[in-house]
């Protein structure tokens, strides 16, 4: 039997990492992406002139090796830092340097200790990231293998590691900062890793979970030479090379359906492709209520759908600085962070639940410009903030902007005085910024929220967590799947290696 044409909506990471593994395996696939290049989030940006910055993604903390290794990436152009080490910013200049297990200040061996048993914990959930999550109910042969895999990964852990795991996962990541630790500095910083990109403060339940599936990864990070676009050019050439047709600035409407079965995407041009298998690597909220619509879907799988959880939390803030800032003698080089305890990072939190800004905003902090020189004109700087936490949609969107920017501006001059009269330019892209500029739903970036109610075989929705969907002939592959977001391409991968498993 001759296999089937793909269409892949949406060249983003993941997307773009389906298809060339589909197309490797001898699929004639055609990736449409809405934006003028692929990439999705990993993309970098003008946003003044002559200052380039990293567009969304400013760090890639999670790339899977199986993409990395299977598109030979490296061949195609993608070279990458030395892990950076993450300084805990003090407002007094008296920081802390935290490079993975190794940490200065009094709290050097208790966070060695602490960090040597979560990696352990994330050891043993790290290869689940690369399988498909078993079914909730009666899960078939395979599936309990998997299962029962998990289980044994954990077991190997020792008794008494075991039961202390079951006894994290349940509860916050502030009680393990303070029970285990005792510099603020330290304390904020984890608290702030755990709780990056999630509708989560560090109080709230289930946040250590999140912070284990970031270790899973491995828990570095690392800039791209050549910015985050780079990530997504050397994508797009393996893909091109494997037979890909990657088409830019094509916008899906609509899914096609004939005889109960996806058949092909319209785009908004009102051209209409036509394939055997379409694969979304777009939000899943937005693939069924926008793309696909109640007709062809069953009446109750559609009501689920709206209440895909996908609330973004994060802003984006771009600076083009006329000289250097002097964050009190930090490395420019560092990734740096402002969260200074976990009450900052909870107190940043508590107003966002109720659509209000911040007073004194978190963040995680890059200098581009001191990694590329070419990202600002000389003598200048380019500075890159994700700011945790932003409201998602407060009852004046401009007032709140406004507000935003001056609140962190003002942390800012804290930890670098004099950083305001460098600042010649700024954008704050708020999460319906984010969702407007890059499709993500809710300004999310993981595209539905990772919480423990959306995760392994609930994600998106337990009915299309193996990535096929209800819909024959339309599957699922971005990071509103498992395992979720993060510039890693694993969701895509799963996906394809899904649909060529059972031969769809």
């Amino acid at each position: 039997m001759t296999a089937r044409p793909v269409i892949v909506i949406g060249g983003g990471t993941n997307g773009l990492a389906c298809a060339h593994r589909l197309a490797s395996a001898g699929r004639s696939v055609t990736v449409i992406e809405a934006a003028p290049v692929a990439g999705g989030g990993a993309a970098t940006a003008e946003f003044a002139p002559g200052h380039r910055v990293p567009a969304l993604a400013h760090l890639l903390t999670a790339l899977d090796p199986r993409v990395s290794a299977g598109m030979a990436l490296a061949r195609h152009g993608l070279s990458l830092s030395a892990p950076l080490p993450t300084t805990a910013l003090a407002a007094d200049g008296a920081h802390r340097t935290i490079a993975g297990a190794a940490a200065s200040g009094p709290d050097a061996a208790a966070w060695a200790a602490l960090h040597g048993r979560l990696m352990a914990y994330a050891g043993a959930l790290a290869p689940f990231r690369a399988m498909t999550p078993p079914r909730l109910t009666r899960p078939k042969g395979g599936e309990a293998l998997t299962l029962a895999r998990l289980g044994l990964n954990l077991r190997r852990l020792g008794r008494a590691e075991f039961r202390e795991f079951l006894r994290l996962i349940l509860i916050n990541v502030a009680d393990v900062a303070e029970d285990e630790l005792g510099d603020d500095l330290v304390r904020g910083a984890l608290a702030f890793d755990a709780t990056l990109g999630s509708w989560l403060g560090p109080r709230s339940p289930n946040s250590l979970i999140l912070y284990l599936n970031r270790l899973s990864t491995g828990g570095q990070a690392f800039w791209p030479r050549g910015g985050m676009g780079a990530v997504a050019a050397a994508m797009a050439k393996s893909c091109e090379a494997a037979g890909v047709s990657i088409r830019t600035g094509a916008r899906a409407v609509r899914i096609t359906v004939a005889g109960d079965r996806a058949a092909g995407v319209t785009l908004d041009s009102g051209e209409t492709l036509e394939a055997g298998l379409v694969v979304s690597a777009i939000s899943p909220r937005t693939t069924f209520r926008s793309l696909v619509g109640p007709a062809p879907l069953d009446a109750g799988f559609y009501r689920q759908t709206r209440h895909i959880r996908a609330r973004g939390a994060a802003a984006k803030l771009h600076l083009a600085l006329t000289g250097t800032p002097d964050f009190r003698g930090a490395d420019p080089a560092h990734r740096l962070l402002i969260a200074p305890s976990v009450t900052a990072v909870e107190t940043a939190f508590n107003p966002v639940k109720y659509g209000e800004v911040p007073d004194r905003p978190v963040m995680e902090i890059v200098l581009p410009s001191a990694q590329e020189p070419g990202h600002a004109p000389e003598g200048c700087h380019t500075l890159s903030a994700i700011l945790q936490y932003a409201p998602h949609d407060p009852p004046d969107r401009e007032a709140a902007r406004a507000l935003m920017l001056k609140n962190a501006l003002a942390v800012l001059e804290d930890h670098a005085p004099g950083i305001g009269a460098l600042i010649a330019h700024a954008e704050l892209l708020m999460p319906w910024g984010i969702e407007d500029r890059f499709g993500l739903s809710g300004g999310n970036w993981h595209n539905g929220e990772l919480a423990v109610e959306q995760m392994l075989f609930l994600r998106p929705l337990p009915e299309a967590a193996q990535y096929a969907t209800p819909l024959p002939g339309l599957w699922l592959a971005g990071a509103g799947s498992h395992p979720g977001g993060g510039i890693s391409g694993a969701a895509g991968w799963n996906a394809a290696e899904r649909i060529l498993k059972v031969g769809a």
